[in-house]
């Protein structure tokens, strides 16, 4: 049994500590409120993980740490680089294997299906984020401080999966109610499963191939968002979901009146053009693939209740 370290206890967090406790695994889940998943094997944590220092103490003697947390949307560009320094600085110190969650922006408008050899060009501020840290961590890497890898998935679903779709759409279709969304809706979109994204966080851990570069998560490209939660209208048999795009003026009015949303037109390009991620290679050597639709779309419906 080892000890696997885990910051964040969202969606992916949890899932991650799940799937290791049950494989026998020791974790630690680290939180500023302590707080997570309850459950054998799991060792919940209250600290800060923008304390280095503090940080590394809980890292003495594990074999991994899992990078599942986040700021707040809106405070990405301010809160992300110091969180990210010190989850770097940390497992450089203590020569802890070191497993980032990342996403798409990093590729900014590159035409897909995108793989994850293609080079970071962001186009806009939170891209700009997130290639900052890999490059960074990369860095690391190359230089032998530490053993770094990347696991970059689409827009998340699945119990308590934090986005647009999981906050905004799924509670309406799924009462009957008009989804009225911020982004446009006939692209095909990256989805990508908790426990998928968990499952290849995991396999990326364990392999040694790993280290250096990044995976995609395996992930539902095929559908486009209205098609998405027509599939789980008819998995809840409720009715046909009524979905449209916000006008440019209740665009800005909302972005007026919620910080957050304000965050979302700087990345809704990724809805107006095709984002399809290419996770052949994590199929292939890491042994992960997706999760049928079906049982994710079951799970929605199972835990919105």
């Amino acid at each position: 049994m080892g000890l696997h370290v885990i910051t964040g206890a969202g969606a992916i967090g949890a899932a991650t500590a799940r799937l290791l406790a049950g494989a026998g695994e020791h974790v630690r889940l680290i939180t500023r409120s302590g707080g997570g998943p309850d459950l054998p094997g799991v060792e919940r944590v209250a600290a800060d993980a923008t304390d280095s220092g503090r940080l590394a103490g809980l890292l003495h003697g594990a074999r991994t740490l899992y990078n599942a947390a986040a700021p707040a949307y809106q405070d990405w560009r301010t809160h992300f680089p110091p969180l990210a320094s010190s989850l770097l600085t940390a497992a450089e110190r203590t020569g802890t294997d070191y497993v980032m969650l990342g996403n798409a922006y990093g590729y900014g408008d590159a035409p897909g299906p995108l793989t994850p050899d293609l080079p970071m060009r962001p186009n806009s501020g939170k891209g700009q984020v997130r290639a900052a840290m890999w490059e960074q961590a990369r860095a690391a890497h190359r230089a032998g401080r530490v053993r770094v890898t990347e696991v970059r998935a689409g827009d998340f679903l699945g119990g308590g999966a934090f986005g647009l779709f999981p906050l905004m759409a799924v509670p309406a279709v799924l009462a009957g109610a008009e989804a009225v969304l911020p982004v446009g809706l006939d692209q095909p979109h990256a989805w990508s499963y908790a426990d998928d994204v968990a499952r290849t966080l995991i396999a990326a851990a364990g392999h040694a191939d790993s280290w250096g570069r990044a995976w995609h998560v395996p992930s539902f490209s095929e559908l486009t968002p209205r098609q998405l939660m027509g599939r789980l209208a008819q998995a809840a048999g409720a009715p046909a979901p009524r979905l449209r795009t916000m006008t440019r003026q209740e665009l800005e009015a909302a972005c007026a009146a919620d910080p957050l949303m304000a965050e979302v037109p700087e990345t809704a390009y990724l809805y107006d053009r095709p984002l399809l991620l290419d996770a052949s290679a994590t199929g292939r050597v890491l042994g992960v693939r997706a999760t049928p639709l079906d049982a994710v779309l079951e799970e929605l419906v199972r835990t919105a209740h």
